[in-house]
């Protein structure tokens, strides 16, 4: 019997790949991915936990869920609520509390057992129909097994022609004001042998450009299958050699591994893009220090610098976070001269949120949330204007561009860039949008905006051999 199931996820690329998954874990037991919660069976929200807002906004769609399932005219009385994901992890218990009408509580290293769980609810359910009780109350599972996951997954679907396969887990880093090391644990590589398997089916089921995902990917040191460990330059050299895959990148990255074979991965290997996402935090050395991120703002600068001598075209990215706890004025202004001197293509930036559980949470010296804020709004102010005025440099280029979903009229496409940037083109047909679609296709652009690039179809015959030829 079809089932069907709503998966929502929050918050990081490394939720969606476990969305992923999930499906693919519950697709042997009949159940379907559905994008309305409305239709479905079961319903999971794959929560993040990194800032305080994204967890509350959990609890507020679970109140919508419990509405929606109680509905004086029962037609949804029995799918199924569940929370899986960095805030499951966190919270536990707490998730039940708040919300007992949640039937699972999972966290991001035990998905693999949601048959388990499904079918002890079906048994529940089944035992308390004679008394109307509700089954399926309260399965919460949250440990980190001594087995990884990944051992236990089947084989992975089809993500279309872009692709996310994680091939890391875990930070060591402990930064004062993150919980990943807490909600996803220590680090963890997966073999070498089994990421490029996954990444062959990815591209047999039509994949082209795959990022490779870890909470601290470079930290990456899969073994071999004769037991020595791979670095991820390795493993990047390695995928670059399946027939079929276009393109490459990874995220997130720890400017403290950043490496020489990495760095000059970025120069050698032509399908792996011209973008990186190195996160910095802060261009305040005393802040970087509060924060434990291991580097001075100046070793930053220089990671950048060799980055640009191995690869001139290359695009940063980066995140930021204002009034960490003891940011002065100063500290703030040295962000800002970072910021000047690396000109990002792309950022993310957040006011600090006190994480609990996380050193930063019990530091003194909190700053004033309204310094915060203004922090944030001049910040952000600042790389606006610089995305913006990456994205206008593009006018009139040639750029090969792989689309990968629709666009917003029937003949439009969408895709990325080679640098990571929103292109949308519109072509002279639906069939050929059709017969685009998957493909790299070269594109004049025809306007930047702040988001994205507008762009017209200069050639779609025979497609490139790798979305850009390294510099």
């Amino acid at each position: 019997m079809t089932k069907n199931v709503h998966i929502k996820s929050y918050g990081c690329q490394m939720n969606a790949y476990d969305a992923t998954r999930m499906a693919d874990v519950l697709a042997p037991l009949g159940y379907r991915r559905v994008d309305d919660a409305g239709d479905a069976d079961l319903v999971i929200l794959n929560t993040c936990h990194i800032r305080e807002k994204a967890a509350e906004k959990v609890y507020s769609e679970l109140g919508r869920l419990r509405a929606m399932r109680d509905r004086p005219d029962g037609g949804h009385s029995d799918f199924m609520i569940g929370v899986a994901g960095c805030v499951a992890q966190a919270e536990g218990g707490e998730v039940l509390r708040r919300a007992p009408y949640v039937d699972l509580v999972l966290g991001p290293q035990t998905y693999h057992r949601l048959p388990e769980m499904l079918a002890r609810i079906a048994r529940e359910r089944t035992a308390g129909e004679g008394d109307g009780a509700r089954a399926g109350r309260g399965i919460v599972d949250t440990e980190f097994p001594p087995e990884p996951k990944f051992d236990f997954l089947p084989g992975s679907s089809g993500q279309g022609p872009s692709a996310f396969l994680t091939v890391q887990e875990g930070c060591d880093r402990f930064c004062a004001f993150c919980v990943v090391p807490y909600t996803r644990g220590a680090e963890y590589s997966r073999p070498v042998d089994a990421v490029l398997d996954e990444a062959r089916r990815l591209v047999a089921a039509g994949a082209r450009d795959i990022t490779l995902l870890g909470q601290n990917v470079n930290a990456y040191h899969g073994l071999l299958a004769d037991g020595r460990e791979c670095s991820l330059a390795e493993l990047i050299r390695r995928m670059a050699d399946i027939p079929g895959l276009l393109r490459l990148r990874y995220t997130t990255s720890h400017p403290r591994d950043m490496t020489a074979d990495l760095i000059a991965a970025h120069r050698d290997v032509g399908k792996l893009m011209p973008w990186l996402h190195l996160p910095v935090q802060s261009g305040s050395d005393a802040v970087l220090e509060a924060m434990n991120r291991r580097y001075r703002a100046d070793e930053y600068l220089r990671i950048v610098d060799d980055l640009r001598t191995a690869r001139p075209d290359i695009a940063l990215s980066s995140d930021f976070i204002t009034g960490h706890p003891g940011e002065s004025d100063a500290d703030f202004e040295k962000t800002l001269d970072l910021v000047r001197k690396v000109e990002y293509a792309q950022a993310y930036s957040f006011k600090f949120s006190p994480r609990p559980g996380t050193p930063a949470a019990a530091m003194e010296d909190m700053v004033d949330e309204d310094v915060g804020n203004e922090r944030l709004q001049r910040l952000q102010a600042l790389l606006a204007d610089q995305q913006l005025n990456f994205n206008r440099r593009f006018r009139d280029r040639r750029v090969p561009v792989l689309f990968d979903r629709r666009g917003r009229r029937k003949s439009q496409l969408a895709g990325r860039s080679p640098w990571m940037q929103a292109v949308h083109a519109d072509f002279a047909s639906v069939v050929e949008a059709d017969e685009a679609m998957g493909r790299v296709i070269d594109v004049e652009i025809t306007a930047g905006h702040a988001n994205s690039l507008a762009a017209r179809v200069v050639d779609t015959g025979g497609e490139a051999s790798s979305g850009v030829a390294a510099a």
